[in-house]
């Protein structure tokens, strides 16, 4: 190995140090509470040293934020490499997100990151570039499966691949972060089971995307 080599391996065990000490602070504190010290002190470097790997608590943040996606990118992948009809794989889809949702909390919770738009200003566009590279990996599995199904007349073909993608992720996020926040809420409250609610509603938007011929199949995909 050469000297070149045997750097650029050091620097990238560096690297891999440090989103391992910011993911344990990001997780135990989020993004607001967390800062710069404490990442470093966990990492057993220098702050300065942190910044010539990260330009910003919120690139180190994007960092952590894209191993997440990389481990759903994965779930996903495992799913759409089954031996199933498309109407059961897409259904196992939403059931391997519910999967992450209940597995990797954490990583669920830090999807959001970009709901507050003041945060943008502080990530650099090298890290916002190399996040929505992850993040469209994940996108393009989904609206992939759609797009199959369509080609094989399971889906009916007026449905548009990313409009169906985008409907069938606003629903579970959605239902899953009230599943997160206020569960206790609308379980003791309300008397609604949320998971239940998630998967019925799951179970609607697909049947109404479904061909005539492909609906008995589907039934016996969610059962």
């Amino acid at each position: 190995m050469g000297i070149t080599e045997r750097k650029e391996r050091e620097k990238e065990h560096r690297r891999e140090e440090i989103i391992d000490a910011a993911q344990t602070i990001f997780f135990q504190k989020g993004l607001q509470l967390a800062t710069m010290d404490e990442i470093a002190e966990a990492a057993e470097l220098s702050k300065g040293t942190l910044y010539l790997y990260y330009k910003s608590k919120e690139d180190l943040y994007l960092a952590v934020l894209a191993r997440g996606m990389d481990i759903l990118y994965d779930m996903f992948s495992t799913v759409v490499a089954e031996s199933e009809p498309i109407a059961k794989k897409i259904a196992h889809l939403l059931d391997a997100y519910l999967r992450y949702f209940k597995e990797q909390r954490n990583y669920f919770r830090m999807f959001f990151f970009f709901d507050n738009p003041q945060v943008h200003k502080q990530v650099s566009e090298e890290m916002l570039q190399a996040c929505a590279t992850h993040n469209m990996k994940v996108w393009n599995i989904v609206i992939g499966l759609i797009r199959e199904g369509i080609e094989e007349g399971v889906i009916d073909h007026s449905i548009d691949p990313k409009q169906a993608a985008v409907i069938l992720w606003a629903s579970s996020s959605g239902l899953m972060r009230q599943m997160d926040r206020e569960d206790h809420y609308w379980s003791d409250v309300m008397g609604v089971n949320l998971e239940e609610a998630l998967r019925r509603a799951n179970a609607m938007i697909l049947a109404s995307m479904m061909t005539e011929g492909a609906k008995t199949q589907f039934r016996e995909a969610v059962v």
